[in-house]
């Protein structure tokens, strides 16, 4: 029964894994304020390691709609400027020498829609994470050749662990979508 035990606690951790990754995921997707989220998966190169901006540089909200990077080392931000213009922020940086400055334009309801559509297909993605978990666990339980009635009860606590998770995706996905559609 300990190997049993060991798989629920598992397959429990895993999926706690992925709604984590998921959550973090989303912080990427802009909601019209700025978020110093946005950045976390630009990193620049910086004496020959790529690093995360976030690593390198204090960031800080002057106003709603603005996020400004200001590096300890003064030479990184043309590499900074230069990162966020490559990536999918689809922002133009304003470098003033001492830091980069991001103005954030307001999202038009177009855009709104085409990022609720976004995190629906990551919401998916998701999912399909957490029931190819759900899967794993049951072929580690069918392997214990347990009597049939505990393996029915080991399968539906799988079962149920994976229509919680699930759910708390849901429930995720519909805060984002709610602060995607707040003007």
């Amino acid at each position: 029964m300990e190997e049993l035990e060991m798989v629920l606690l598992e397959t429990e951790d895993r999926m706690e894994k992925a709604l984590a990754s998921y959550e973090k995921e989303l912080t990427g997707v802009r909601t019209g304020r700025a978020n110093a989220a946005l950045l976390d998966s630009i990193s620049i190169e910086y004496y020959g390691v790529m690093t995360p901006i976030k690593q390198i540089a204090s960031i800080t909200l002057p106003e709603a709609n603005q996020l400004y990077i200001k590096p300890f080392d003064k030479s990184t931000c043309k590499a900074i400027e230069h990162a966020i213009l490559a990536s999918s922020l689809g922002v133009t940086p304003q470098n003033d020498g001492a830091g980069v400055r991001l103005i954030l334009p307001q999202m038009t309801e177009e855009r709104r829609r085409e990022l609720t559509k976004t995190v629906g297909k990551m919401e998916e993605q998701a999912k399909v994470v957490v029931r190819n978990i759900r899967r794993d666990a049951n072929d580690e339980i069918k392997k214990l050749s347990l009597p049939e009635d505990d393996e029915k009860s080991s399968l539906a606590d799988i079962q149920k662990l994976t229509d919680d998770k699930i759910g708390e995706i849901e429930q995720i996905t519909a805060k984002k979508n709610k602060e995607l559609l707040a003007i």
